[in-house]
């Protein structure tokens, strides 16, 4: 089990998660509020997100390795462990829904700044706007994922389970 002067390193590292994925879905939200705003703050909450994402894997990891550390096979830990699994998945499909916003949004921008067909930009604005929308309601569903797991993981804490 890896450890930081004497502290497994699974708590640690799912505070990145902890953060960084609902501050996404926060930059997401404000995104998909104005256009101007998705095209100057898209690409950071693009990178935070995808910071997010990638924590959830290391986290896993961390996770399984505390789990054997701890004798495993606790019910309360077994909850954590099960919920965990639904992580991952929604939060890729709230990257995507991301990246494709903020990557049709810059297309945009560039088709507009060029000499591109005024209803080719009309329709890749709209396309934007909508995935930009989707990508919201994705971040605050991996928001409530997070949360969830979270709070599984911290009734074995407080119940002394993990000490």
């Amino acid at each position: 089990m890896w450890v930081i002067d004497g502290i497994p390193l699974h708590p640690l590292v799912v505070h990145a998660v902890v953060v960084l994925l609902p501050l996404a879905a926060l930059g997401a939200v404000v995104i998909a509020v104005r256009r101007s705003w998705r095209r100057a703050l898209g690409v950071p909450v693009l990178l935070v997100a995808l910071a997010g994402v990638a924590a959830v894997p290391m986290a896993t990891t961390t996770g399984t390795q505390l789990w054997t550390a701890l004798g495993g096979h606790n019910p309360l830990i077994d909850v954590h462990a099960q919920r965990a699994s639904w992580v991952l998945p929604v939060a890729l499909i709230f990257l995507l829904l991301l990246a494709g916003a903020v990557l049709t949004e810059l297309a945009t921008a560039r088709a507009e700044a060029g000499l591109h067909a005024r209803t080719t930009t009309a329709t890749r604005a709209r396309v934007a706007t909508g995935l930009s929308v989707l990508a919201a309601l994705a971040g605050l569903a991996v928001t409530a994922v997070v949360v969830w797991v979270g709070h599984a993981g911290s009734v074995v804490v407080w119940q002394g389970i993990g000490q």
